[in-house]
């Protein structure tokens, strides 16, 4: 029997291959970033890892020719990159350049597993190579939600990031390789933390909340010496979105639940695909940011008022199909009023 992805989404293939951990692409500072110069019918990269954006003179990305600017910056983790996307050219930046708000090009800032410290980073370390940029939307959300789920983890209020486990196992390695001797009996002081404990929905939206503003304080200073815009835009989740999936959808959903290698979905994230805490993090999250004078959008209750109950948008439950990109793009510029 052939599994409903093989005839729904084939181009999930090329998607694992791209995230393919033997091949990850470790950078200093970030942990890791998309595979550089990856080529396949579905995704393909430049030569820092930036995905490509189509529009209607053409391709472009933020380590490929150098546009005249300005542009504007599609900003996230695998949402933005559109991971599920059939093409380059079926992508949310894609979407927005060739049809819903062609006056700019826009530029793919998108990676996998990428929380709000590494979409900052990213800018950080990369802004050289962009011309004038007039409009940044942070498409994002969901992974500092989930990381937030985490407590005990010593980052120092930084927050943890997706496989930090292997960072602590390879800095304890080094820890013991360098670890002087130690004279006498060694005494611990209190219980061992476990390292992953999951805190309920209320405390978890809330630590998701202080580290997303924490880092859009910085977007907010960076873009305002040169009269960017910054926008959050809280990226769409099956889940949050309405009870029961589209008829495809299902479909897809039921057979991740069963051949995942990571475990079913209510396994990996619980509390926080729920509709209530979806719309608990949407108010959090819009009410800080109208604190700052930041547009914001929740993408879930713009595309529940916008879309039918079967109707089709998602290749898993957090990535959106070449018709939800579409959909999205088009909610997007009309929210922010872009053109």
């Amino acid at each position: 029997m052939v599994r409903p992805s093989k005839l729904l989404t084939p181009q999930t293939s090329d998607y694992l291959d791209f995230l393919d951990r033997g091949e990850t692409n470790y950078l200093p500072y970030l942990m890791y970033f998309n595979r550089p110069n990856f080529r396949s019918a579905v995704i393909n990269t430049d030569q820092f890892g930036f995905r490509m954006s189509h529009g209607p003179t053409g391709q472009a990305s933020v380590g490929g020719d150098q546009l005249d600017g300005p542009v504007r910056l599609l900003v996230g983790g695998s949402g933005a990159l559109s991971y599920g996307a059939t093409s380059d050219a079926t992508t949310l930046p894609s979407r927005l350049w060739m049809k819903h708000a062609p006056a700019r090009p826009w530029l793919n800032f998108g990676a996998p597993y990428f929380n709000s410290t590494q979409e900052l980073m990213l800018f950080m370390l990369y802004r050289h190579l962009l011309p004038p940029v007039d409009e940044i939307v942070i498409f994002s959300g969901f992974n500092n939600l989930v990381m937030a789920q985490l407590t005990g983890l010593q980052l120092q209020g930084q927050g943890p990031f997706f496989f930090c486990n292997e960072y602590f196992e390879k800095m304890e390695e080094l820890r013991k390789r360098y670890a002087k001797p130690v004279k006498g009996p060694r005494w611990r002081t209190g219980p061992k933390q476990s390292p992953n404990p999951t805190q309920p929905p209320a405390p978890m939206v809330e630590a998701a909340v202080d580290l997303t503003m924490r880092h859009l304080d910085s977007w907010l200073v960076m873009a305002g010496a040169t009269g960017t815009r910054v926008s959050y835009v809280l990226q769409p989740l099956a889940t949050w979105l309405r009870k029961e999936p589209a008829p495809q959808e299902k479909l897809l959903f039921d057979e991740f639940d069963q051949f995942s290698e990571y475990g079913a979905w209510e396994e990996r994230y619980g509390e926080v695909g729920s509709i209530a805490t979806g719309v608990a993090y949407a108010a959090a999250l819009g009410a800080a940011c109208a604190r700052k004078g930041v547009p914001f959008v929740d993408m879930n209750s713009r595309l529940t008022a916008a879309v039918g109950p079967s109707d089709w948008l998602f290749v898993d439950r957090g990535h959106l199909n070449d018709e939800g990109n579409d959909v999205v793009a088009r909610l997007l510029a009309e929210s922010l009023e872009l053109s």
